[in-house]
């Protein structure tokens, strides 16, 4: 006999692995030191001035933190029971 599917149940929740954000943002921040440090060693070694990429990496790696430091802020306000909190 044939298997029914109900088409209004709730599907299993992902797995924490594939829904945390934080090894996202801190891939994205270590990408952008790494092409902090690569134009400040050519910049150092003289083969390209200090530009707006440079300019631009950093402030990715700041991003990260800040993404990061938000993120913190949210766990917190979630243990603490805050009824605005996001679910992560």
């Amino acid at each position: 006999m044939a298997r029914r599917f109900d088409l209004h149940a709730e599907p299993p929740p992902l797995p924490r692995r594939l829904t945390d954000p934080v090894p996202v943002v801190l891939a994205g921040s270590a990408v952008w030191a790494a092409a902090a440090v690569v134009l400040g060693v050519l910049a150092a070694l003289g083969v390209r001035p200090l530009d707006v990429w440079f300019a631009a990496a950093l402030i990715g790696v700041g991003l990260g933190a800040i993404g990061l430091g938000v993120l913190a802020l949210q766990r917190r306000a979630i243990r603490r029971g805050v009824k605005g909190a996001q679910k992560l």
